[in-house]
């Protein structure tokens, strides 16, 4: 179960980290994610996720349970235990940019819904990019502020967690004049 979210929950691993005093652990993003295509063209793959598609799935990847909703009582279930033996979850959420990349990248989903609303765009065309990761979402943008917010109460109250660090923040209070 190594790289899972059960084996975060596993006995073993909950008195060790009892053990060493922890009282809270922080995890990398766990957005449902993709790879990039030029890594997957090299036969690598993303294992950061850095690179979300899903603001309200838990990364089947990550998931000893399957894909077909296991992921999300398994994430469920290692709350509870970590709560149980006194410790807090943090995720360290990414809603500056998405896996969609630039404006040749693939449409996977915002891109598809209205991607003039949801991404920073410098001319109506070409994303501006203030994430090095291809695109930058507008969270100035009604919509966005509704989805980000929409996402974190859902990780509170659903997925149980107790806190976030926010990746690239500066991104996210940015707009054309600067810091917002």
């Amino acid at each position: 179960q190594r790289g899972t979210y059960a084996g975060l929950a596993h006995p073993a691993v909950v008195e060790y980290l009892t053990g060493l005093g922890v009282t809270a652990v922080e995890l990398l993003p766990v957005h449902h994610f993709v790879s990039e295509e030029h890594l997957l063209r090299s036969g690598r793959r993303n294992y950061w996720g850095y690179n979300s598609i899903g603001f309200f799935a838990p990364h089947a990847g990550y998931s000893s349970a399957g894909t077909l909703g296991g992921q999300v009582r398994e994430f469920q279930e290692m709350v509870r235990t970590l709560h149980a033996a006194g410790l807090e979850v943090i995720l360290d959420v990414v809603y500056n940019h998405t896996a969609e990349g630039d404006e040749t990248g693939p449409t996977l989903s915002f891109r598809g819904l209205d991607n003039v609303e949801y991404y920073r765009l410098r001319d109506g065309r070409h994303y501006a990019d203030v994430t090095g990761c291809g695109n930058t979402l507008d969270a100035p943008s009604p919509q966005v502020i509704a989805l980000i917010a929409d996402s974190l109460r859902y990780w509170v109250t659903e997925m149980g967690v107790d806190g976030f660090r926010f990746d690239l923040a500066s991104a996210l209070i940015r707009g054309p004049g600067g810091a917002d």
